[in-house]
């Protein structure tokens, strides 16, 4: 699906993707024990055109991620593959990071001239 910057941001699809998986973002909150023994790390990234507020996000191995993704400037999407996460704006994937590494994430949506800089990766310890 090709799709152009815009719209200030107003993607109305809202829906939730449950992947089993790890997510991004540096500022990350402990809520409660995940089942593994992690934490819960509640992450909201914030997309505009054309980079994310995060550009490496912590954690540790056992964490339980719920990854929310907010536009505040154009329309963009957030991609894991390693992880299976494919969300789009509002929307939250919630999954559990159980191999240590580093991972890659990426704007999903084709969103324009700086698209390809739309880069972060996740760090599990």
């Amino acid at each position: 699906m090709l799709s152009a910057c815009g719209n200030n941001g107003n993607d109305n699809a809202a829906s939730s993707s449950d992947a089993p998986a790890s997510a991004s973002s540096s500022a990350s909150a402990p809520a409660s024990g995940g089942a593994s023994g992690g934490t819960t790390q509640e992450i909201t990234v914030h997309a505009k055109n054309f980079e994310f507020d995060k550009k490496e996000i912590k954690l540790h191995v056992g964490d339980t991620v719920k990854l929310t993704l907010e536009n505040t400037d154009g329309v963009h999407g957030l991609e894991v593959p390693d992880f299976n996460v494919n969300i789009k704006n509002g929307e939250t994937a919630t999954f559990t990071v159980d191999k240590a590494g580093t991972y890659d994430f990426n704007c999903s949506v084709q969103c324009g001239s700086g698209h390809d800089n739309m880069t972060g990766q996740i760090i599990v310890e």
